[in-house]
């Protein structure tokens, strides 16, 4: 018996379904526990300004580490960079298409259109900077809550049109919703997005882990996702920062090519870089990468970014 524990939201439970079902299928019982984080109760304030540490695993992780849960499933985008003493990732999944959409319900929605007002709605930093930079014109509102609630407020009149992740759309079941999708090589993705982690105490029985591992870890995605997580580690970044990263392999699997970098929160500044390295050692290129980052006006810009966030 494998037991999980999830946060309560339907895309949060989709995923651990899944999870639940590949475990299954391999002749593993399973037990879900489901629960809301402080990510989801507080929806009144950014992600930045409650504290972008753990705020949708630092739940989870208690119950891991008092053994009530053997593994917690998150959003790969969704975890800090460097994690509690006590905890590792011991999986990822087969990635989703990683870019960015826009949906709305009205499908004359054009993000292009210069001389329409456009309202979008959405909680990142990294989206609020990447549409400052390439569409001033749009006006940007908050908009936090799971998926569903989004929609609502923007059906509601909040907004025109959300951001989102695809991964989350489709999972969903709101792709016929979906009027625009941004390129990856403007709209980088953030370290992650697209692809469930699997998180477990240190602790856990090998036995289990191994199990884990055999059932649900996908190479390619695990080999991207340890650069993009180690860029991000360099960076010292959490969700609250708009840091970006994105890898991805070559058709014979033997290279890995990382595109990461950092924006101001006015989307005035895009510092990006893209290297490419043999797969042997995904973490050594991501730490590179965001120690070039970091070198060439990175520094400075975090300092700036969390001396505003601080200040807001």
């Amino acid at each position: 018996m494998i037991t999980i524990g999830t946060r309560k939201s339907k895309l949060a439970m989709w995923q651990t379904e899944t999870v639940a079902g590949f475990l299954n299928a391999a002749g593993i019982e399973t037990q879900i526990s489901s629960m809301e984080t402080i990510g989801d109760k507080v929806l009144d304030r950014s992600i930045a300004k409650i504290g972008s540490k753990g705020v949708f695993t630092v739940e989870l992780e208690e119950q891991l580490a008092n053994g009530s849960t053997d593994i917690a499933v998150h959003s790969a985008k969704d975890m800090q960079s460097v994690l509690p003493e006590g905890f590792k990732l011991i999986a990822f999944t087969e990635r989703e298409k990683a870019n960015d959409v826009l949906v709305s319900g009205d499908k004359t929605v054009d993000i292009t259109n210069t001389e329409r007002p456009l309202i979008i709605g959405t909680s990142s930093v990294r989206r609020r900077a990447f549409l400052r930079n390439y569409y001033p014109h749009v006006k940007i509102v908050e908009m936090r809550g799971n998926l569903q609630t989004r929609i609502r407020k923007m059906e509601d009149g909040d907004c025109d049109a959300l951001m989102l992740a695809y991964a989350g759309v489709k999972r969903m079941g709101y792709e016929d919703m979906v009027v625009h999708e941004f390129d990856v090589t403007e709209f980088t993705p953030p370290v992650g997005q697209g692809c469930i982690a699997i998180e477990a105490a240190v602790s856990l029985d090998p036995e289990k882990l191994q199990q884990v591992r055999r059932c649900l870890n996908n190479q390619k995605s695990e080999c991207c996702l340890l650069a993009e997580r180690a860029f991000l580690k360099t960076l010292e970044g959490g969700c609250s920062i708009p840091a970006f990263g994105h890898a991805t392999l070559s058709a014979d699997g033997s290279e890995i090519t990382l595109t990461a970098g950092l924006a101001s929160l006015d989307g005035a500044t895009i510092l990006r870089r893209s290297e490419t390295d043999s797969t042997e050692h995904p973490e050594i290129l991501g730490a590179r990468v965001g120690e070039y980052i970091l070198a060439n006006n990175g520094r400075e810009m975090l300092l700036e970014i969390r001396r505003m966030q601080a200040a807001d």
